[in-house]
């Protein structure tokens, strides 16, 4: 047999599959049905959706405590404990949806980026669940996902800029398609989620009687609203670059001088709660959003320059786990209200990695047809995985200067 043989046989198959026939009277006779399947770090999610975007069914295991207590994630750990859940997690999703593995039309899952202990784990599921089934496989890009969750729960056409933000990623994107992205800006080193978690991590904000069940990024933002953030200077990253990248590596460096200067003024330890960490963290988080916002308003000029955006109805989506911050939503706020944009914000639950937003990919992928494989088909995960096309150096050659705009943010 040819490969052009072999081809067409594999594209009829798939066919067949979507077509997606249900008996009269089942739950899936009016909607195609997906499952979404989310590994990529530390939590394992798993959700059953269908094409209008209503959720059957959903189940989430957070590795969130085990991590507290170890003081960051350790990958093996994680995996360990996805393999433990997985399929408890997956199982829960379609019992409390009332779906059975034959009514699926398809299964989504996150295969790129992320840890690749973690990632192998959901993918080596989902290959085993799919061919099992003989159900299409939906291989997801983890922050399409993000950019896209948005369009569940708002009305909301292409193309549109988008901030993503969380523990592992940052980055500055035009939406033009459910696979087609115009990457602006990225992460030159390390994400703003983990620069926050660093930074709580050194405060040992775990001892603070109100932050021990809380993330470093929630303890920062708790600490925070009692802050002076005024009190420490810390210098806002590349200042001098004109472009939409980002950089939060520095930012981590100026913040631990300053932690020791203090342990030392204050003669203790480090692991001993300073006097002043609320006024720390409030410094923090306010550079960290305020660097967030300059790239996103040279994002956003650099757009309307080279017309990426609609004229009507310009909008920012800002997604990922660092965007349940509210003091960070409150500067891209000011602005989006600046420049004429209006900004989109998923529900905090939404923004931390879940499977929702994996089954919504999936049904955005189904709708067009689009990178749908069928069961068979061997996928490798992909722990680094740049978004769409980047186009980053274009920005930087446009050398745009960004007018004053006094971010007096609210706490």
């Amino acid at each position: 047999m040819t490969l052009i043989t072999m081809s067409r046989c594999r594209a009829r198959s798939l066919q067949r599959l979507l077509r997606c026939k249900y008996a009269s009277g089942s739950k899936a006779s009016c909607s195609r049905l997906v499952l979404g399947i989310e590994t990529s770090c530390d939590d394992t999610g798993a959700a059953v959706m269908d094409e209008t975007g209503t959720i059957l069914g959903e189940s989430l295991h957070s590795q969130k405590e085990v991590h507290l207590r170890s003081g960051g994630i350790i990958p093996t750990v994680a995996q360990q404990l996805h393999r433990e859940n997985i399929e408890r997690v997956v199982q829960e999703a379609l019992d409390r949806s009332g779906v059975t593995p034959a009514e699926l039309c398809a299964v989504a899952t996150t295969v790129k980026p992320g840890l690749a202990l973690s990632l192998g784990v959901g993918l080596q599921f989902s290959q085993r669940f799919v061919r099992e089934h003989t159900k299409p496989f939906i291989p997801i890009h983890h922050m399409e996902a993000h950019a896209l969750t948005v369009r569940m729960l708002h009305p909301l056409t292409f193309p549109f800029l988008v901030l993503l933000v969380s523990g592992g990623h940052s980055l500055l994107a035009v939406a033009r398609g459910v696979r087609d992205f115009l990457l602006i800006g990225h992460t030159l080193d390390e994400a703003p989620g983990d620069t926050l978690d660093k930074v709580a991590r050194r405060l040992s904000l775990r001892k603070h009687p109100q932050c021990f069940t809380l993330s470093g990024g929630q303890a920062i933002e708790l600490l925070a609203k009692d802050g002076d953030r005024k009190r420490f200077g810390f210098r806002t990253p590349m200042g001098q670059t004109p472009d939409c990248c980002f950089s939060f590596a520095g930012l981590r460096t100026q913040i631990t001088m300053l932690i020791k200067k203090k342990e030392a003024e204050e003669g203790v330890e480090e692991g001993t709660l300073l006097s002043c960490v609320n006024d720390i963290a409030a410094a923090t988080q306010h550079t960290v959003a305020l660097h967030l916002a300059k790239r996103t308003h040279r994002a956003v000029l650099f757009c309307k320059a080279n017309d990426l955006l609609p004229s009507d109805s310009p909008t920012l989506v800002l997604s990922g786990g660092v965007a349940s911050n509210q003091y960070i939503r409150k500067a891209l706020m000011i602005i989006t209200e600046a420049t004429g944009l209006r900004l989109l914000c998923p529900p905090a639950k939404f923004c931390t990695d879940n499977g929702v937003m994996i089954a919504w990919n999936g049904v955005e992928r189904l709708r067009e047809g689009n990178g749908i494989l069928p069961p068979d088909v061997d996928v490798s995960y992909e722990p680094k995985a740049p978004l769409g096309v980047d186009i980053s150096a274009e920005v930087r050659a446009a050398a745009i200067r960004l007018p004053s705009i006094r971010l007096k943010i609210p706490n």
